[in-house]
C-alpha cells in the first residue's frame, strides 16, 4: 500500500503500480498541507474500490465510533474502509465497538508483540508496526514483524501485519522475508523498490540489438 496524502504522487503510482489501497494518518495529512475532507475525497477517486485506511483523531473510544462511521458515510465508502486505530487503552476498547459496528480496524502505533497480539483479540482485521521507529531506539523492528507475524501463524489468528514506517528498501525486503503479510510504503521507496540498474542496462542492450532485426509494423 502507499502510504501518502501526495495526490500527484499517487496518481503517478496508480497509472502503472499495482496498489493494494493508501494508508494516512494526521502527520500526513499535515505534510499534505490539505484538509481530510478534500484529501481522503480525492484518494478515493484513485483508489477506488482498493483499500482506504484512515486514523482517527479522538482519544475515547465512544468517540473513535462515531468518527469512524461518520468518515466511512461522508466518504461513502464500503468494506474497503479501515479506520485506523492507535493501541491505547481507549483504542483496544474502541476496536471491538467499531468492528461490532460492521467497520474493518487497522491497530496502529504498534511497537511490541504484546500489542500486536492484543490488538489482534480486540478484532483488529490489520495490526501496523512501525518498523524505522524501532529500529531507531535500537529496538530490531525486523525481529519484532517476525514475533508478530509467528503469533498470528501459531494462534491460527486472521489478522494480518501491515509493516509500516520504512527508511529503507532493504527493511522492505526484510520484512517481507519475516512473512509480513503487507506493507505500507512512501512513494519515493515504492519508486526505489521496482529499479535497478542493471535492468536498465539490460533494456537498452535489448534495444540496441533488436533495433535492426524487428520488422514487424504495429
Amino acid at each position: 500500500m502507499a502510504d501518502t496524502a501526495d495526490i500527484t504522487a499517487l496518481k503517478e503510482l496508480y497509472d502503472f503500480f499495482p496498489l493494494e489501497g493508501v494508508t494516512t494518518n494526521p502527520t500526513i495529512l499535515k505534510q499534505s498541507g490539505i484538509k481530510l475532507s478534500k484529501s481522503i475525497a480525492a484518494i478515493v477517486e484513485i483508489v477506488g474500490d482498493g483499500m482506504m485506511h484512515v486514523q482517527m483523531m479522538s482519544s475515547c473510544a465512544d468517540d473513535m465510533l462515531r468518527e469512524a462511521r461518520k468518515y466511512k458515510s461522508y466518504f461513502g465508502l464500503g468494506d474497503n474502509f479501515y479506520a485506523k486505530i492507535p493501541v491505547t487503552t481507549e483504542g483496544y476498547k474502541a476496536m471491538r465497538m467499531i468492528k461490532d459496528n460492521g467497520i474493518n480496524v487497522t491497530a496502529t502505533a504498534i511497537f511490541t508483540q504484546q500489542q500486536a497480539l492484543v490488538a489482534s483479540k480486540a478484532g483488529a482485521d490489520y495490526v501496523a508496526p512501525y518498523v524505522s521507529r524501532l529500529d531507531n531506539i535500537s529496538s530490531h523492528g525486523i525481529e519484532v514483524v517476525g514475533d508478530i507475524v509467528k503469533n498470528m501463524n501459531d494462534y491460527n489468528l486472521s489478522t494480518k501485519v501491515l509493516a509500516a514506517s520504512f527508511k529503507t528498501v532493504d527493511q522492505i525486503h526484510r520484512v517481507s522475508m519475516k512473512g509480513s503479510h503487507s506493507a505500507t510504503i512512501g512513494p519515493d521507496l515504492l519508486m526505489q523498490m521496482i529499479k535497478h540498474p542493471m535492468t536498465d542496462i539490460s533494456v537498452k542492450t535489448f534495444d540496441d540489438d533488436g533495433k535492426d532485426y524487428y520488422d514487424i509494423t504495429f
